[in-house]
């Protein structure tokens, strides 16, 4: 499958159809709060074992193109360099890792089923869970058809990420606790993602007369602004979910 991927026709059909991104985005938040309407007055649904399968797909899913990606990475960083990780464009087209590049790609539509797990339970929907999905589905279409440079750090420790971060959620559907540290762990992990993603957008501008790096203002300024928002949004919902409950409990 990897060798017969064509990834010229990949790319041109992302170029042609990225706005599409725009359409899901629109209709995943009409049918969340719709979702959320309709089921005020419902009782959640349980749903564990859906909800493990799904979180167990897309684990294994984040794992192999975790392996794929990371394999590609490793090779150019031991070969030409960090600053060539950063800016090369072969990322995209690399036999070892183009297809799972652009089934990530793809995989950002189907992570907005997430979401629907959460309306259908009735559990707390919060502003970062739903405007994370939107900002990174439109991102990663913008970032694949433009293939940006940064793009393959976005890609490879996003993947890494969530292979942790669906693991949890598989144990965690199938009824077993796990110690809260692995959770703050995670949220840590992607508090460090937001960061290394400003450090990029940064380096990129230092860079931006090096004919090697793929510069735009647009494509800089997309990603400095999303990275920029979710580290705010990262840091407020750590400090919430674990520094002021823990404090809460000490006070108790």
């Amino acid at each position: 499958m990897e060798q017969g991927f064509n990834v010229r026709e990949a790319i041109g059909w992302m170029r042609e159809n990225w706005h599409a991104s725009f359409l899901f985005a629109v209709a995943y938040v009409i049918l969340i709060f719709g979702g959320q309407y309709l089921m005020k007055e419902k009782r959640g649904y349980k749903l564990r074992m859906p909800l493990a399968l799904w979180s167990l797909g897309l684990a294994l899913f984040s794992a192999i193109g975790t392996h794929r990606t990371w394999k590609h990475m490793v090779s150019i960083l031991t070969t030409v360099g960090f600053k060539q990780s950063v800016c090369n464009q072969i990322f995209y087209v690399d036999p070892i890792c183009r297809l799972w590049v652009y089934l990530f790609t793809l995989s950002k539509v189907l992570e907005l089923g997430d979401t629907v797990f959460i309306v259908l339970r009735k559990q707390k929907l919060i502003f970062l869970h739903w405007y994370h999905h939107v900002l990174t589905l439109i991102y990663s279409w913008y970032c694949y058809k433009e293939m940006l440079s940064g793009g393959s750090w976005f890609i490879t420790i996003n993947l890494t990420i969530h292979t942790a971060m669906y693991s949890y959620y598989t144990v965690r559907a199938v009824g077993f606790q796990l110690p809260r540290w692995i959770a703050m762990a995670i949220t840590l992990s992607q508090i460090l993602q937001m960061a290394i993603g400003i450090i990029l957008c940064i380096l990129l501008i230092f860079w931006k007369e090096d004919e090697v790096c793929l510069f735009t203002w647009p494509g800089v300024s997309f990603s400095f602004l999303m990275y920029l928002s979710y580290l705010v949004l990262f840091c407020n919902f750590f400090s919430k979910s674990y520094l002021m409950t823990t404090q809460k409990l000490k006070g108790e």
